[in-house]
């Protein structure tokens, strides 16, 4: 299989990681999950007592933030200074964090420049809010995973419900998404949108197994 970079952007909750890691364990491909790697310095902001929405709090503790991305038995693990912090980023107060940091165009940069790295003379699949339209305009396949807010509310509801985790009411956890939505398509710098040669996928409705057929039938026709 020569080399291909697939892009799936989407918003919250929409199953782009769910699809993106299915797609690299299929097809033998790297998968990464740029949205761990925000979530990772809204931690470390967290951590270090920063409002998480100001600028130049955050902008101050970039040049202590050390980020790694590294495959463990075909896993990603994000390291931050060192520390494995994978389980850690998954918390409702890091999710929102992260939507928080992501518009801070310092942290973008930062990032992006280590996806670009990442990506560089390999086969590649990554999900974000803005890896079709921003950090690869140039990739062979685009998708924008999306579906309705209370779908995607829902199913981050089980998931929630399967860890036991009662934290959060379904209804709280649909304002979550809705704000989100709001901050990763309204902030100034490579906003969530749809890429123009992007397809328009759906998941409203359709089962995970669905979804990826939707999409291995897309990549069948580019190889």
């Amino acid at each position: 299989m020569k080399n291909i970079t697939i892009a799936i952007d989407g918003p919250a909750g929409s199953g782009k990681s769910t699809v993106a890691k299915y797609i690299s364990k299929e097809y033998k491909i790297i998968y990464l999950d740029t949205g761990a790697m925000y979530r990772a310095f809204a931690l470390f902001a967290i951590r270090n007592g920063a409002d998480t929405k100001n600028w130049n709090e955050l902008e101050k503790l970039l040049e202590d933030f050390v980020l790694e991305i590294k495959y463990i038995n075909g896993e990603q693990k994000v390291i931050l200074n060192g520390e494995d912090v994978s389980g850690l980023i998954r918390t409702n107060q890091v999710s929102l964090g992260a939507s928080d940091v992501a518009v801070v165009p310092a942290v973008r940069l930062k990032m992006v420049e280590l996806q670009r790295e990442i990506a560089k003379g390999t086969s590649v699949v990554m999900d974000g809010r803005d890896i079709g339209t921003y950090v690869l305009p140039d990739a062979d396949l685009k998708i924008f995973l999306t579906a309705s807010a209370e779908e995607r509310a829902y199913r981050r509801y089980l998931e929630m419900e399967a860890k036991g985790d009662d934290s959060l009411t379904l209804e709280q956890i649909k304002e979550d998404i809705i704000k989100r939505d709001k901050n990763d398509s309204e902030r100034e710098f490579a906003p969530l949108r749809k890429a123009d040669d992007a397809i328009l996928l759906d998941s409203t409705g359709l089962q995970v197994n669905e979804v990826i057929n939707i999409i291995k039938g897309y990549i069948k026709k580019w190889i």
